[in-house]
């Protein structure tokens, strides 16, 4: 889907139109307060932000909106960082992952049949496809639409007697008829592998791939879409803060007390006249710590949001655009 150049001033922000990937972006934004808006008719296409008129959404394929963002037609984006990764150089130079979002997670893999029982790392491989080669004048095949950093991964482990075969349906399936000897794809739990009778490489571990919010440096950035984009990230940086943190509130009179005994507990998002912000992982021994200095009553609850004075998000997008300059 090509959407042509950014001519109109709304931010644009991509989101998949389809699958599982979908569906978590979609319970991701209700989850941050943020109501999306259908438009465009049946097909759905466009849609927009509740509260955010400066902002259009465009629906497409995770591949279609990571090609976008590494192209420039898209401001932001929703995708996975394993199809940003496969563009050799996009990260850093061409597209920014300012927030990883903690869904859509899978690794990326090796994989070789099960019936190889004596191939289990990367050196096993390397023996296999040399002496693939010697008995039958060809290369190893791998099947795998990751040509980028499958090269790269293969030539870090310095292997080079092998060639790879393009995938243009299932992956795992191309060894079972007889397409491939080995596979490179993106597994979440193995079961797919496992049920086309292939195993991952113990050490065959590529990238460790989750959905990323990713900006785009190739555009031109106005300085309205680009307070746009730090009103978004603020907002969900805001909810995932929120979501990793339990508040303790405290009677004023203790609160001195009271800060003593969980100051080891209290991360960066800790402060507070009378309460403190802790991650969700330290609530039990913190409580455990404030009864023990006869702090009380003390409330725990979950805070929706917690906003800090700065964004880290923010902050690297801006200094980005920044030193990119304005349009």
């Amino acid at each position: 889907m090509a959407w042509g150049g950014l001519v109109s001033a709304p931010l644009v922000l991509a989101v998949p139109s389809k699958g599982r990937l979908k569906e978590q972006v979609e319970a991701w934004f209700v989850d941050c307060g943020l109501n999306l808006l259908a438009e465009g008719g049946a097909r759905r296409y466009v849609a927009a932000i509740q509260g955010f008129d400066d902002v259009r959404l465009r629906l497409a394929s995770a591949a279609e909106i990571a090609s976008a963002l590494i192209s420039g037609e898209v401001h932001l984006g929703v995708t996975g960082e394993d199809l940003l990764r496969e563009s050799s150089g996009a990260i850093g130079e061409r597209v920014l992952t300012p927030m990883p979002l903690g869904f859509g997670r899978a690794d990326l893999v090796v994989a070789a049949p099960r019936s190889w029982i004596d191939v289990d790392t990367m050196a096993d491989l390397d023996d296999v496809a040399r002496l693939y080669l010697a008995r039958t004048g060809a290369r190893i095949r791998v099947a795998t639409k990751y040509r980028s950093l499958t090269r790269g991964f293969f030539a870090r482990h310095g292997i080079a007697d092998y060639r790879i075969v393009d995938s243009s349906g299932a992956t795992e399936g191309a060894p079972a008829a007889a397409a491939s000897e080995l596979v490179v794809d993106i597994t979440s739990s193995g079961a797919t592998l496992a049920a086309n009778g292939l195993k991952p490489i113990s050490d065959g571990l590529i990238l460790s791939s989750q959905a990323q919010l990713a900006a785009s440096l190739a555009p031109a950035w106005s300085r309205s879409q680009a307070a746009s984009a730090v009103r978004l990230l603020r907002i969900v940086e805001a909810r995932a803060k929120g979501k990793a943190h339990a508040c303790f509130d405290w009677p004023l009179d203790q609160q001195d007390r009271a800060r003593t005994a969980i100051a080891k507990f209290v991360g960066p998002a800790g402060r507070g006249a009378e309460s403190g912000h802790l991650p969700v992982d330290a609530v039990f021994a913190a409580i455990e710590a404030l009864a023990a200095v006869n702090v009380g009553p003390v409330t725990v609850s979950r805070p929706a949001y917690i906003v800090e004075a700065t964004s880290a998000a923010a902050d690297a997008l801006m200094k980005a655009l920044e030193t990119k300059g304005f349009s």
